[in-house]
């Protein structure tokens, strides 16, 4: 009995201090599990924490880079303008008072010239990003599209493959001509202007009649620029009938030496004149390797020296003939897919308002792809190509023209090398000689100018004058030159840009290529140079 007493009192012993033994046993576990969801919800609130901080910092990151961008492109202009300033500072501030109140009377020279520096190309940065590169990869593939249809289509049409290229072989006819030419252009620009310089250099110094001296040889320039460049290619591109791209080579290889020979001239004449001021005892003539090296190098501003790179990359240099080459395979497959079918047959239809409306806005595509496919092979390939092998380090031949607010920075960015020449000889130059107080005559000048020489390509290339672009550059790009100043900064008015640019591109497809076709079906037989200023494609379907 005693031994089955001390078994229940063990027994109850043990069963009472059950709850105890197990709160003991439990309450480290709620410990555990209670600081564990702690740890938990701490873990998660630094996550959205963090979270927080990146979404500000995304918001914060295109401001600060814009205003980092803003700061470094001032400063990096104030350094260059005060390079400048130190260069010229011995011109610029007289040494006495009299000299002084001579310098506010007298209209002050130009302002420094254009400082080259070494730079890289904005694509060439930009296609290091992978989204940009993308985009070039979308164009390849539009590429590969169109030559899919196109072979497509003549295998339906004719039971087989057909890889000829007439069209390229017929507007790049006559090549032995152009090359001709060209190297006659070309000897003529090399030999003359820097004679006529260096007989002008030498002789001026002790000429006792300096003027009829500047005259006389100032003379024999324009009669070589208007008579040698001027209309010498033209009558060969006319007489022998070269066809539509090889005109172009021709023509627009005319207009880049007179420039050079001009920018030559322009920026050496004032070195003879203040080292004869100035008495010196040697005259400032740039030997003609220096010259020959400015009639390949692509820029139109004439220095002694540029910057250059040490060496030259020939992996570089041959990928962008490539590109340029593949650029004259798309144009040539945009005209065979989205031009000569839609125009082929319009010299032969009816005028009617509906008809060019409809017209216009089909040719906004094809004029979209020729405008960037122009401006790639040329002015990024092509430029590129040359500076590569020349060792040419300024890069900067366009600017971001695309993300341009309003046609007053379009047209300053579009094109830098030719801007480069028109602001520094025609705007400069026209308001040191006229005063400043001129400069809305300076400016409808430089588009006169521009206009003038756009439609004179155009007209020699085509053989005949329809003055679309010369109305487009003096009327609508006049005016949004002073509507879409630089004023307008929304992304509003970059797509007003983008939208007139698209437009345009249709207009010029559009009327041109009708005009083409309009003189292919109603030619005239004595045609006279009336007939060639009056459009065909008003009047060719009442004739057919």
């Amino acid at each position: 009995m005693a031994g089955d007493d001390c078994v229940r009192k063990r027994q109850s012993g043990s069963t009472s201090k059950t709850p105890e033994n197990e709160e003991k046993q439990w309450r480290p576990e709620r410990e555990r599990s209670s600081q564990n969801s702690s740890n938990d919800w701490v873990h998660v609130d630094l996550m959205a924490r963090k979270m927080q901080l990146i979404a500000e910092a995304e918001q914060l990151k295109p401001a600060f880079m814009k205003e980092v961008d803003s700061h470094f492109t001032a400063f990096v202009n104030s350094l260059v303008a005060k390079s400048a300033l130190l260069e010229s500072s011995a011109s610029l501030f007289p040494a006495s008072e009299k000299e002084l109140h001579k310098a506010k009377t007298l209209r002050a020279p130009p302002e420094h010239g254009k400082i080259f520096t070494a730079r890289r190309s904005l694509l060439d940065e930009l296609f290091e990003v992978s989204h940009i590169r993308t985009i070039y990869h979308m164009f390849i593939a539009l590429l590969i599209v169109f030559i899919l249809s196109t072979l497509l289509v003549d295998f339906i049409d004719e039971g087989r493959l057909v890889l000829g290229f007439d069209l390229l072989v017929f507007v790049f006819g006559k090549f032995p001509v152009v090359f001709c030419t060209w190297l006659c252009m070309f000897s003529a620009t090399v030999f003359v202007p820097y004679n006529l310089f260096v007989w002008w250099a030498q002789g001026y110094r002790s000429s006792s009649h300096r003027t009829m001296h500047t005259l006389f040889y100032g003379s024999l320039f324009m009669l070589f620029q208007t008579a040698g460049l001027g209309f010498g290619p033209t009558y060969v591109a006319i007489s022998y009938t070269l066809p539509p791209a090889s005109r172009f080579i021709v023509i627009l290889e005319q207009v880049r030496l007179v420039m050079k020979a001009h920018s030559f001239i322009r920026e050496n004449v004032p070195k003879v004149l203040s080292s004869v001021k100035d008495k010196s005892s040697t005259v400032p003539i740039p030997r003609i390797s220096q010259y020959l090296y400015f009639l390949f190098a692509p820029t139109l501003i004439y220095r002694d020296s540029y910057p250059r790179n040490p060496t030259v990359r020939w992996g570089y240099v041959a990928t962008k003939f490539a590109q340029v080459l593949g650029s004259l395979f798309y144009a040539y497959y945009i005209f065979v897919r989205l031009c000569i079918p839609q125009f082929h047959n319009s010299g032969q239809e009816s005028f009617h308002l509906r008809g060019l409306v409809l017209c216009i806005f089909n040719s906004i595509l094809p004029g979209v792809l020729i405008f960037f496919l122009v401006f790639f092979a040329f002015l990024h390939c092509w430029l590129n190509a040359f500076a590569e092998m020349l060792r040419f380090a300024d890069r900067m031949f366009y600017k971001d023209w695309w993300n341009s607010t309003s046609y007053a920075n379009y047209y300053r960015t579009w094109n830098v090398v030719v801007h480069d020449w028109l602001y520094y000889y025609a705007y400069r130059d026209f308001l040191w000689f006229f005063g400043k107080k001129f400069r809305a005559a300076a400016m409808l000048s430089v588009f006169a100018v521009s206009a003038a020489v756009h439609e004179y390509v155009l007209s020699i290339c085509f053989s005949f004058c329809y003055p679309v672009l010369f109305f487009l550059f003096m009327c609508f790009g006049m005016l949004f030159n002073f509507i879409l100043n630089d004023r307008r900064k929304g992304p509003i008015w970059n797509v007003i840009m983008w939208t007139s640019l698209f437009l345009g591109q249709g207009v010029i497809i559009c009327l041109y290529s009708q005009e083409w076709y309009a003189r292919m079906y109603c030619p005239v037989e004595n045609p006279t140079f009336l007939d060639y200023l009056k459009p065909r494609s008003w009047s060719c379907h009442e004739k057919m």
